[in-house]
């Protein structure tokens, strides 16, 4: 019985790390943002209940945002639940996924914490570490004025810097400050110069106060905008004839993947060899030491409709296997794709038909590939379930030696499913956020074939958050 237990946990702690990487609470193809939501605050309250210190754990690995901060906010109000042993874990692993978050989500996530009163002593103290370690108080205080003034009160804390006091909390108009980037702000009020010396975010207001047009505020703003800000915006500013550039080769791949799949067919062909060297270049710099070492590898990437996603996730499917794509023929020495729809060429890659993953698996395994790696949402319809049936009989009939490695990776989550959706029973399923994680995500997979021994699965954690947190101390 305690090793059918195991099991059950090992499950158990799968099935939601598979939902931390793929779930953000929205609309998906599949179900409804309120479904998504649901699903999602179900499974953390189970997980904390039962395994808080596994709960804990999934802050090292490749969780995407929008669950790191669910983790912690959850932590933090259960505190009283905690033994002194696992505060001081959690403490610290809190702490390194703070430092790793986007700024706005963390203020963001302080703002709940307000609103839920959560302040008590160890709260209070990982949000003036946080605070502390911010770089520059006067931009947070300009680019994130409110969610920064929030958490000073939340608190109990006065500002680092000695002018963002009288900038966040004197009510009265003041006289020039020192800071340059605080004066700035100040001027841009009643000065139109002033405002391209504001963070993009910021300036943006003050442009649309002022009557500044589009295409001229957004040319002029360009040396101030991050590189993804530049990547969002440089279509944008074309149609408004203004110049906005950015090196794509150094964009990170999957996000490169959805710019790619958000311009027309005819801008695609004509900018063929830039974008494609620019996906190879990411591919590379992704794969790292790893490029060309995974052999002949073959995968089946689901282009079908379905990959539109939804509204508020355009095209984040696709995207997904777009950049896996470009990723898996950096790893491989011989690589083979497969695209549902029949498709040859991965640039034009768009959203249509069924999805025939039984066909293509078939001829996937024609190839006689050491990896075969299957990007799709699951739903398996022409026919159904002959995806599941192919590999049933591949794996128990034609290859019980796994000379084959198959994983499926899927990068939508089944909110009625409480897990993203699985083809076969006979192969492993994994998450999949980005491309990036995909050589992480194959060697975790190994975990999800229903044999996992949670004391194995625990060893792997536990070395998962030692290297999570040596690379934070390490900085």
């Amino acid at each position: 019985m305690e090793a059918y237990a195991d099991l059950i946990a090992a499950d158990d702690v799968l099935l939601f790390v598979n939902a931390a990487i793929t779930a953000t609470g929205q609309r998906e193809f599949h179900s409804t943002a309120a479904e998504q939501q649901l699903s999602l605050d179900f499974l953390h309250e189970y997980m904390r209940v039962n395994y808080r210190g596994l709960y804990a754990a999934a802050l090292a690995l490749d969780i995407n945002d929008h669950n790191a901060t669910l983790i912690v906010r959850h932590l933090l109000e259960s505190t009283r639940e905690a033994t002194a042993e696992q505060r001081h874990t959690e403490g610290r692993l809190i702490a390194r996924r703070l430092a790793l978050l986007p700024p706005q989500r963390v203020y963001k996530l302080i703002g709940e914490l307000r609103r839920r009163k959560v302040n008590n002593r160890r709260t209070r103290a990982i949000l003036r570490d946080w605070l502390a370690a911010r770089p520059d108080q006067t931009l947070d205080a300009v680019k994130y004025r409110a969610g920064l003034k929030r958490a000073l009160r939340h608190a109990h804390l006065r500002p680092g810097h000695e002018e963002v006091g009288g900038f966040l909390f004197a009510s009265a108009a003041r006289a020039p400050y020192r800071s340059p980037l605080l004066d700035a702000w100040r001027r841009a009020h009643y000065e139109q110069s002033a405002l391209y010396d504001l963070p993009y975010t910021v300036a943006e207001g003050f442009a649309q106060r002022h009557g500044i047009p589009r295409g001229a505020f957004l040319e002029r703003i360009a040396p101030r905008m991050t590189s993804l800000e530049r990547l969002r915006l440089q279509e944008s500013a074309r149609g408004h004839g203004a110049a906005v550039t950015t090196d794509l080769t150094r964009m990170p791949l999957t996000r490169l993947a959805s710019y790619v799949l958000g311009l027309p067919a005819a801008d695609r062909l004509a900018r063929r060899a830039e974008l494609t060297e620019a996906l190879r270049a990411a591919a590379r710099r992704a794969a790292g030491a790893q490029a060309g070492s995974w052999g002949r590898v073959a995968a089946v990437l689901d282009d079908s409709f379905s990959a539109y996603g939804s509204g508020v996730k355009r095209r984040r499917p696709l995207a997904a296997a777009l950049a896996c794509h470009y990723l898996l023929e950096a790893l491989a020495a011989d690589y083979t794709a497969l695209w549902t729809t029949g498709r040859t060429d991965a640039l034009l890659a768009h959203p249509y038909g069924p999805t025939p993953l039984g066909r293509r698996i078939l001829d996937a395994l024609d190839t006689a590939p050491q990896r075969l790696l299957i990007v799709s949402d699951g739903w398996d319809n022409a026919p159904p379930g002959l995806a599941a049936e192919v590999l049933r009989v591949w794996r128990t009939r034609l290859d019980p030696e796994r000379r084959t490695s198959i994983v499926h990776l899927n990068p939508v989550y089944d909110a009625d499913g409480f897990d993203v959706r699985r083809l076969a029973p006979t192969v492993p399923t994994a998450g999949l956020r980005d491309a990036e994680d995909l050589p992480a995500l194959v060697e975790f997979a190994q975990f999800a074939e229903g044999r996992t021994d949670l004391g194995e699965l625990t060893s792997h954690l536990a070395a998962r958050t030692e290297r999570f947190l040596a690379a934070g101390e390490a900085r």
